[in-house]
């Protein structure tokens, strides 16, 4: 940054940016030093000299014990990482809310990392900061199997196989089973993180939970892999030696071979069931074994103790605040306010929703309606957009699996008139500047326009209120079917609020694929259902308030601190006391169940605390009363708005306002043919352009290989999608 950039900010931006630098350097330096004691662990030099002189000092302490190191080594830095980043996040999201940074990073050189590196592959599409993320993670994997094998190889000899009574090929066996289930703890102990998804770790990469799932499956595999390999290794080994008794040991201290079992067992069905064919015929199936991971979890801590499954231990914390929260918004119906209904199988739902709370566009929230399904959550795109719409929250559903289309009969019924429903969320990334491009490309197929509805509809307000020069918009949609162009008619939002389009440069290129021509005999007209409130039901509220991020880090800390309190008081008092009597030592498995419980009731008593007193924040500032939207008058017509213009061959609709109007002008639909997307993109012209995609893998793919050409340095891509 040069020095008249510096003087063109204002004072407050450089304070904020101070800030900022400051916890970046603070999080780089613990996080280089927990990534020093991951390289470090597989060596003899921090087995045999290091780790040693670390429990010498804890292992006497009356409070911690062993324990103590664990937690000072691998929990205690992720946690306090997890905990900046919450501020650091808070103060990006009010400079975001203030608008701060609308200029800053024109040109988007920060963008360079997140260009797409690897296109097709098991992984889909990559970007540079993925890319080097995975070589980190794999080479610690090699590294750490390589070192593990090199130092318990160099302890095997024909004279220590005789000492233990068994075969050189044995030992060598049964340490190679044990390198296994080390290494697979290393997954295990990153598993949860891409999961979490309110966790601050990955906004910090400029990721987010949804874009991570892929990761999350990957590490999965590995884990059971892994661990499999780990436990088939000692069956075989046991076997050979002649112990098969010890599959059934439970040990009061040390290894729990059976409860390693149960684990393995309970990650074995929860395996099976994610096999595509499997997960795709019996979604429902796939979806109740996940979970078993409750059990896998919890009988994987009886199996190794406390002090080791520290080690696998933030992901898994973060990830239990996360889902207690999750538990905690659940509980409340919220208030459905009106349903269109598309006739390409799609429904917009509207709820009502809290002035205060805010979202980003392209961010998601799982819903669940018990009259469904009482289990079952699925995460739908948000096309409102929380600027423009103060008062309402939108979702887009394709009717396509079983769940949707029985949501899809259920608004079809006349006679319907409330649905119960329960969210969580709405999560999304962290920020999303558009403004620093010139122009923005939205390349869609099907329902992967939704989320580029929340965008347009984010820089409608911006345009409307900032009065800001947006990017030029081009939305390239493609759709199968006549009827889907309805879905153009959700560009515009239902609700009276007062806006201005005609500031907004749009250009609307819709391709129907399977259609020759406009069919005038087919409906593509959309109707309104309205909802009758329920005095039970609640708008959708921020559980956290205004100030989640904060809220969030201070749960995360004052958790932990409590925790750290309560097993410090229990370890004095009642488990210290018994490993030092004459009786012999306190059990390993019921120590890791104390512990467990302990965590969970700190993690629950402080986030409660959190929930019910922003609540009670809301609650005074009147937000938490239902508004009662279906009072106001649509901003769009019941049939639809849509003008088609079939490369000159005009089809009139009606048209009822100007919005509506102006939307319909900036719309042509070409029939019987796909996008040429190279051409169309190459042609873009402007020093920064964003392209999104949004839609099936061979789309996203397509327009990906294209960005990541080096004939287009001026295209900077972003993959929008739940699939990879």
């Amino acid at each position: 940054m040069g020095d008249q950039e510096i003087l063109k900010r204002s004072p407050s931006q450089v304070k904020y940016d101070m800030i900022l630098y400051a916890i970046r350097l603070v999080v780089l330096v613990v996080l280089l030093g927990w990534i020093f004691i991951w390289i470090m662990m597989p060596t003899s030099t921090f087995r045999q000299t290091w780790l040693p002189h670390l429990r010498a000092k804890t292992t006497t302490s009356t409070y911690f014990g062993s324990q103590g190191t664990t937690l000072l080594i691998y929990t205690f830095p992720v946690l306090f990482i997890a905990s900046l980043g919450c501020i650091y996040l808070h103060i990006v999201k009010k400079a975001n809310d203030s608008n701060m940074d609308r200029n800053d990073d024109k040109g988007g050189k920060e963008t360079i990392w997140k260009r797409p590196f690897i296109v097709k592959g098991p992984l889909g599409i990559v970007s540079g900061t993925e890319v080097a993320m995975l070589l980190m993670f794999i080479g610690l994997l090699l590294w750490s199997f390589a070192s593990y094998l090199h130092n318990f190889f160099a302890l095997i000899t024909q004279k220590s196989a005789a000492q233990f009574g068994v075969k050189l090929w044995e030992l060598k066996l049964e340490d190679a089973g044990l390198i296994l289930g080390l290494v697979g703890n290393i997954c295990l102990a990153f598993l949860f993180f891409p999961v979490s998804r309110a966790s601050p770790v990955l906004p910090l990469l400029g990721l987010t939970s949804e874009s991570c799932i892929k990761y999350h499956i990957w590490l999965g595999h590995l884990v059971l892999t892994f661990f499999t390999a780990h436990g088939v290794s000692y069956i075989i080994f046991w076997a050979a030696t002649n112990q098969i008794s010890q599959m059934v040991k439970w040990e009061k201290i040390g290894i729990s071979n059976v409860a390693g079992e149960i684990s393995l067992v309970c990650g074995l069905i929860l395996w099976i069931a994610t096999i595509p064919g499997i997960r795709r015929k019996f979604f429902e199936l796939f979806f109740y074994a996940h979970y078993l991971y409750i059990f896998f979890m919890l009988f994987f801590i009886f199996h190794v103790g406390i002090s080791y499954a520290s080690i696998m231990l933030p992901g898994f914390y973060i990830f239990m605040v996360d889902r207690f929260l999750r538990f905690l918004q659940s509980r409340t119906h919220v208030h459905l306010v009106s349903a269109r209904v598309l006739p390409c199988d799609t429904i917009e739902l509207n709820f009502s929703k809290t002035l205060e709370l805010s979202y980003t566009p392209t961010s998601v929230m799982f819903i669940n309606i018990r009259s469904i399904s009482k289990l079952q959550w699925h995460p739908f795109t948000i096309t409102s957009s929380s600027k423009l719409e103060p008062e309402k929250l939108s979702v887009v559903i394709k009717s396509e699996g079983t769940w949707s289309k029985k949501l899809y009969q259920m608004l079809s019924t006349p006679t319907i008139d409330h649905i119960d429903v329960s969210v969580e969320g709405p999560y999304g990334p962290a920020s999303t500047n558009y403004l620093r491009h010139d122009s923005l490309v939205m390349v869609s197929g099907g329902s992967g326009i939704t989320p580029f509805i929340s965008i347009i509809r984010d820089l409608i307000y911006l345009s409307t209120t900032f009065k800001y020069k947006t990017p030029k918009i081009l939305l390239i949609c493609a759709f199968k079917n006549t009827s889907s162009l309805s879905m153009l008619d959700l560009i515009l939002p239902i609700s009276g609020t007062p806006f201005e389009i005609s500031n907004l440069e749009l250009q609307i290129e819709a391709y129907i694929t399977r259609d020759k021509e406009f069919k005038s005999n087919t409906l593509i007209n959309l109707q309104t259902k309205w909802f009758k409130p329920n005095p039970n039901d609640a708008p959708i509220y921020a559980i956290l308030g205004p100030n989640n991020w904060l809220w969030f880090g201070a749960i995360i800390s004052s958790s932990f601190i409590i925790f750290l309190i309560l097993i410090g008081i229990i370890t004095r008092y009642y488990i210290f006391p018994k490993d030092h009597n004459t009786n012999g030592i306190f059990s390993y498995s019921l120590k890791a169940l104390i512990n467990m419980l302990v965590m969970c009731v700190s993690i629950a008593i402080v986030a409660s605390v959190g929930v019910l007193w922003n609540k009670k924040l809301s609650a005074k500032k009147g937000n938490n009363q239902v508004q009662h939207l279906e009072g106001l008058s649509p901003t769009v017509s019941p049939s639809s708005v849509v003008y088609y213009n079939n490369n000159g061959g005009n089809h009139n609709v009606e048209l009822e306002s100007l919005p509506s109007q102006l939307i319909a002008q900036a719309t042509n639909v070409h029939y019987g043919e796909r996008p040429d997307l190279r051409k169309i993109l190459f042609e873009i012209k402007g020093s920064s352009v964003g392209v999104f995609a949004s839609g099936p893998k061979k789309m996203r793919q397509e327009v990906a290989a294209i960005c990541s050409t080096g004939l287009t340095e001026n295209l900077h891509f972003e993959s929008i999608s739940f699939s990879w």
